[in-house]
């Protein structure tokens, strides 16, 4: 797997990921559910694409998927996950551990759970490290220390238990994790969920200046649009296993063509500027093992026509440079 590390082997578009036409179903007593239907998209180095949506929409299943993290009853039934043109799908398990944390690695959505809570945040860190590099204990403790550091947590905390500290350094804690091999995407699913604003405000702020100190790329998964708006580069929005709309943020967060995107964005109040009054996006998403004829969000649009009833809309370029899924478009 040596040219997995190579940085300048890059795919043939020039992306560090390309998915392509990925499928993902949750088998069951009751049918097959898909919950990532046909989604495509790339990351470039060094760029930040964010993810958004409900909750249920195939985000988290999509990041797992690159990761290879499934388990029964999920399965990846269609489509290829290339990175560095290397089909993911198709490693062994020697490749798939080279290919982990090395030059992938993941933040899970609620840190404490990602944290083992009888093993010292010291014990964590050198663990990672010990299991994928050739090293000593002193140098992966040397590592360990110098990894708090870079997260702005004193050395002194390896000593600590997860418990011990509050859910903003946990956070800290688990991105130190994530940066330990030095990979070249990291993947973020929800990471400053449950936490506060201002310290969902500093881990952001230093995860923006960790991402220009090392230079890799992220995924960044989120049902908050208005954050997404202000850290991605590009943003996809999902709805029911879907990517009904992917473009530059500032196209996506200011000029959002598809009306699901649209009212994902009216259900956040704007800090400056007069009071408007905010419309949430009616209805309930779709049952996966009962998916409708058309498409799949007509039953709480409020606009859509005989083409939505009947044929399913593709991903389209539209004037402002958005793809868009979407018929009225």
């Amino acid at each position: 797997m040596s040219h997995l590390s190579d940085t300048n082997h890059l795919s043939a578009t020039g992306s560090l990921l390309d998915i392509r036409h990925l499928c993902v179903d949750y088998v069951s007593p009751n049918g097959v559910a898909r919950a990532v239907n046909d989604v495509s998209l790339s990351i470039a180095p060094g760029e930040t694409l964010g993810i958004a949506g409900e909750s249920g929409c195939g985000k988290s299943t999509l990041a797992f998927a690159i990761s290879r993290l499934h388990k029964a009853p999920a399965l990846i039934s269609e489509g290829e996950i290339l990175y560095k043109g290397t089909d993911v799908l198709k490693m062994n398990q020697r490749q798939l551990r080279n290919f982990r944390w090395n030059e992938v690695s993941v933040v899970f959505q609620s840190a404490m759970n990602s944290l083992n809570p009888v093993i010292t945040i010291g014990e964590q860190l050198t663990d990672v490290i010990l299991a994928h590099k050739k090293v000593t204990y002193r140098q992966a403790a040397e590592r360990a220390a110098e990894l708090l550091k870079v997260v702005g947590i004193h050395a002194d905390r390896l000593s600590s238990f997860p418990h011990q500290l509050s859910g903003g350094m946990r956070q800290r804690v688990v991105i130190a994790v994530a940066l330990a091999l030095e990979p070249k995407l990291i993947i973020m699913d929800e990471p400053t969920t449950a936490l506060d604003v201002v310290v969902e405000r500093e881990i952001l702020n230093e995860l923006y200046e960790l991402k220009s100190r090392f230079g890799f790329s992220i995924l960044f998964i989120s049902h908050d649009l208005s954050l997404m708006g202000e850290i991605a580069d590009r943003i996809g929005v999902m709805y029911a296993g879907n990517l009904i709309e992917i473009g530059e943020a500032r196209n996506v967060f200011g000029d959002p063509q598809h009306p699901y995107t649209k009212g994902l964005i009216s259900s956040f109040p704007t800090i400056h500027g007069p009071k408007e009054k905010l419309f949430g996006i009616p209805g309930n998403p779709v049952n996966l093992l009962n998916i409708p004829q058309g498409c799949n969000f007509r039953e709480r649009c409020g606009v859509c026509d005989a083409a939505c009833q009947q044929k399913e809309p593709v991903l389209r370029q539209v004037a402002n440079g958005n793809l868009v899924s979407c018929h009225l478009v």
